[in-house]
Formats: structure tokens, C-alpha cells, sequence
């Protein structure tokens, strides 16, 4: 693969920088939806709300409104100045979100929810469209990783600081607090440099008009690998967001933990273990591809076989089994917890590099915000609100118990996952070019 224009590659210190500009604002949106684990359940007394009720606001109120808007945000970012859009994005998030904190019932808290996801709509499209031209592609995964790693950190910082913040002054509090840096990110990015669209990629011989929308989405669907890997990514996130969404919930009842701890082990055990998995995942594919192409698919695949295992074990470890860590008496099953975070994620990086290698750089934000589109719609739409509903369902016979066992339908969506990337495996890896391209 040739460069487009030598001149137009940035430096090191200009691109590691902006791409860690674009991992805070991801963090700090993903805080804002994950914070909403450690609010659940003062949200639902004072409201009085159901589990199925929590798993609307928390998920499907969301992901509908985003879907709605995905594509056409990815439009924009592929037509105009992506920083334009990124920093818009930003304060449209901002300013919905702390409307969130001053909604005066469930129905208006649903509405600013819907609201936040028109302005987080654009944020991933545009963000990984801007990686794609730092990065050259043999360096592209673990560049993605160090972006995607971004909400396993702020899952740390949701649960954690998010619960002693909601424990001591409410979780009205906590959206105000999450809302206020995004807007400072945004100016910031206003004033940084955009890299040239399509840096790292074949220069055209010939101008070509751009394509609409509908037909960029008639291209896109004709990669077969492209399908695959879309739905393998929703699949990968309806199970791993729903859990992500319930799990400190889950402590609470089935182990008996506090509020906080919950959160703190949530937290820095899932949270922590999640973002070494997502970077080594992507050091490791970055290694191994240039060996052979089909480890591109390969390390997701044995990521979600791992990670099966140990959340089936995590959800079905005795609550009376503990260990001391650091003076402190936990449940054994947060190493099973951890085992999880660390394999689980080890799709991500390896898939969406591959979509980038895939579509050309002036429909790459497309792409992205289809791929996007899917996991919220899946992840945080249906998960949550599936798992809600189950626990209700099931509440009548196995009482507190009831989420625990909702909790697998995980392993069944990460087992779909699987089978999904095995389809997008034969003869799809091989045609993309992986030779190495410049520093």
C-alpha cells in the first residue's frame, strides 16, 4: 500500500497527541452511558421503575435515537471537517447531558436520554475515520485499541468514582459531573490540525464524484466480510454491554455487596482487566498479521471462546466463596471477572482495523457509524433491556437470584459472535494488503 501525499503525515508527537485528544472524549461519553450502572437503583426507587423499565432508559431510549442518527452523522463526517463535527458532537452532549440531571420524572429522563445520543452519534465514525489516516495500517490496530480502550477505563471511573459521587450527593450530581468536561474537550479540538483524508491509502488516478448515502450503504453491503464482521460486533456487544450495564446491580443483590464496592470491584477488577486485554489485543494482532492474515479474525474468535467460559463461571460462582485482597474480603468470582474483561475485548481492535482496510477512506466514517449503529442498537438497546426483562420474568421463582441467571444470555450472544467472525473468515482476510507502509 502506497501513502496518497508523504507531506501530509504528521508528526509523532502530533498524532499520538490527537489521538489521545479523541480516547478522552470517548471516555468521557462513555462515562456518561456508563455511569448509568451505578444509578440504577436510586433511579429506580425514586421513580418506582422496574428492572425492564431501567433496561429503557438505560439502553433503548438510547440506541433507538442513535440508530436513528448514526448514518447520517457518518455522512457528515466523511463530507465535511471531521474536527467541525467531533466538537459540535461534544457540545450537544454536553448540554443534553446535564439535562439528564435536572429531569423531573422518568418520562422526561427518558427524553434528555434520547437526546444525548443525537450528540454521541458522530463521536466514534469520526474518530476512527481520523485514526485511519495517523495511523498506517500495520500500526492501525493497536491504535484503535489505545481509542476503544477508553471506555474499559472509564467503566473504572464510572463505577468507582461514579458511586461514591452518586452514594454521597445523588446521581443528579453525577450527570452534571460527567457533562462539564466534554464541553472543554470540544474547544480543544477546534484548534487542532485534521489529517488529510486517505493519508495511508492508494492515491486515485481520477477524481471521482462521491457517492450518496444509500449507495455507499449498497457498496458497503456488498463486502461479505464487512457483513459479517458488523453483526459479529453487535453480537460481541448486545451480551458484553448488558453485562456491563448490570453486573455492579448484580453484585448487590447476589453477593451482598454495598453500592460502592460493587462499583469499585466492577470497576477497576472488569474495568482494569478489560483495558490490558483491549491493548494487548491490539499489540498482538499488529505482531501477527504480517505472518499470516487470518490471525486478523483468528484472536477475536479465541477471545470470545475464553471469555464464555469464564463469565459462565463469574455468574455461577457460590456468593458464599471469598478471598482477602489487600484486608479486604471479596467474592472468588471476581477472578473469574477478570478473566472475562481481559479476553472479551480482544475483538475489537483486530475488527475494526479490518473495517478500515476494507472501505475507502471517503466513506470510512460511514462504515464506522453502520458498525456503531449495530453494537448501540444491539449492545445498548437490546442488552440491557433483554436482561431487565428476564429478571423480571424469572423474578416470580428464583427472586433476587432471577439476574444472575438472565445474566448468561451473554455467552449465548458471544457464541453467536463467534460464529458470525468464522463466516467472515474464509477468503476475506486474505485479500487485504498488510504489507507494512512507513513509520
Amino acid at each position: 500500500m502506497t501513502m496518497l501525499d508523504p507531506t501530509a503525515i504528521a508528526p509523532a508527537w502530533r498524532r499520538h497527541g490527537l489521538l489521545l485528544l479523541l480516547a478522552l472524549l470517548y471516555s468521557n461519553t462513555f462515562i456518561g452511558r456508563q455511569i448509568m450502572a451505578v444509578m440504577i437503583e436510586p433511579i429506580k426507587l425514586e421513580f418506582d421503575a422496574s428492572d425492564t423499565a431501567m433496561g429503557l432508559v438505560s439502553g433503548l431510549a438510547f440506541a433507538g435515537v442513535y440508530a436513528l442518527f448514526g448514518l447520517g452523522a457518518g455522512r457528515l463526517a466523511d463530507r465535511l471537517k471531521r474536527t467541525h463535527v467531533l466538537a459540535a458532537s461534544a457540545l450537544i452532549w454536553s448540554a443534553t447531558t446535564m439535562l439528564c440531571g435536572f429531569a423531573t420524572g422518568f418520562v422526561v429522563l427518558v427524553m434528555a436520554r434520547m437526546l444525548v445520543a443525537i450528540g454521541e452519534s458522530a463521536i466514534t465514525p469520526s474518530a476512527i475515520s481520523m485514526i485511519a489516516d495517523l495511523y498506517p495500517p500495520h500500526r492501525r490496530a493497536f491504535a484503535i485499541s489505545c481509542f476503544s480502550t477508553a471506555p474499559t477505563l472509564a467503566v473504572i471511573v464510572a463505577m468507582s468514582a461514579g458511586a461514591w459521587l452518586i452514594e454521597q450527593y445523588g446521581w443528579r450530581t453525577g450527570f452534571i459531573a460527567v457533562a462539564v468536561p466534554t464541553s472543554l474537550i470540544a474547544l480543544v479540538i477546534l484548534l487542532v490540525r485534521e489529517p488529510a483524508r486517505g493519508t495511508w491509502d492508494h492515491p486515485q488516478t481520477e477524481q471521482q464524484v462521491p457517492l450518496s448515502l444509500l449507495a455507499t450503504l449498497k457498496s458497503l453491503w456488498a463486502l461479505r466480510p464487512y457483513r459479517y464482521l458488523i453483526f459479529a460486533a453487535g453480537m460481541s456487544t448486545l451480551g458484553a454491554n448488558a453485562y456491563g450495564m448490570w453486573n455492579a446491580t448484580f453484585l448487590v443483590r447476589s453477593h451482598g455487596l454495598d453500592l460502592q464496592q460493587a462499583g469499585i470491584l466492577a470497576g477497576f477488577i472488569g474495568g482494569g482487566s478489560a483495558a490490558l486485554g483491549m491493548l494487548f489485543s491490539g499489540w498482538f494482532t499488529d505482531r501477527l498479521i504480517s505472518a499470516h492474515p487470518r490471525w486478523q479474525l483468528l484472536i477475536p474468535q479465541l477471545g470470545h471462546g475464553i471469555g464464555i467460559i469464564a463469565m459462565t463461571a463469574y455468574l455461577l460462582w457460590p456468593a458464599d466463596s471469598t478471598l482477602m485482597l489487600f484486608n479486604h474480603q471479596i467474592p472468588t468470582a471476581m477472578i473469574w471477572c477478570a478473566l472475562n474483561g481481559f479476553f472479551a475485548v480482544w475483538w475489537v481492535g483486530p475488527c475494526f482495523s479490518m473495517i478500515t482496510r476494507l472501505v475507502s477512506p471517503d466513506s470510512r466514517a460511514v462504515a464506522m457509524a453502520c458498525q456503531t449503529v449495530l453494537v448501540t442498537l444491539f449492545g445498548v438497546g437490546v442488552g440491557p433491556l433483554a436482561v431487565g426483562a428476564l429478571s423480571d420474568l424469572m423474578a416470580a421463582t428464583l427472586g433476587t437470584e432471577s439476574l444472575r441467571y438472565s445474566l448468561l444470555l451473554g455467552c449465548v450472544s458471544t457464541f453467536a459472535a463467534m460464529l458470525l467472525l468464522q463466516s467472515a473468515l474464509p477468503g476475506s482476510a486474505s485479500k487485504i494488503d498488510i504489507r507494512r507502509t512507513g513509520s
